[in-house]
């Protein structure tokens, strides 16, 4: 897997396009790699393409520490964040850390440049874990998906990381 994903990055990287994806794309990748594409994965490319917007980051600039929220069933957003930032458990800028986020949250990301300088954090609410699961479970066009979850409003706070 780390090997798929190293080379996923690579290629898109060579190619000029990376991180530029098309919704199709997105989901074709993300597909790919993560082996479906599920909602969590976008709420995880929407974080990262936001933070190398406001960071004014390039690919594999940043480093990643993922807090999953308790009750969520699994990380995947993490998948869809590594996508969108070039980042890699492989090459250590990404991490699943093992504390989980604060209570009343569905995950807490924090993105910060390799290089230094200040990074942000990105809280979900865990209201958006219900959300998320019903776009799961009726909507079953993974573009579709994709277009569902970049549309629901206030997905994220922003604030500087600490």
């Amino acid at each position: 897997m780390k090997l798929a994903i190293a080379a996923l990055l690579s290629m898109g990287l060579a190619c000029g396009a990376a991180f530029a994806e098309t919704p199709e794309e997105w989901v074709k990748l993300g597909a790919r790699v993560h082996g479906g594409f599920g909602s969590f994965i976008p709420a995880g490319i929407r974080i990262g393409e936001d933070a190398m917007k406001r960071l004014n980051a390039q690919p594999r600039e940043v480093s990643v520490t993922f807090h999953q929220g308790e009750g969520v069933p699994c990380p995947c957003s993490a998948d869809g964040v590594m996508l969108a930032v070039g980042a890699s458990p492989g090459q250590g800028t990404l991490q699943i850390a093992a504390e989980k986020s604060p209570p009343g949250t569905f995950a807490v990301v924090v993105i910060r440049p390799r290089k230094g300088g200040d990074g942000l954090r990105y809280t979900v609410p865990i209201s958006f874990l219900p959300k998320l699961g019903e776009i799961n479970r009726t909507i079953q066009d993974p573009l579709a998906r994709y277009h569902a979850v970049m549309a629901l409003p206030d997905l994220f706070t922003v604030e500087p990381a600490k």
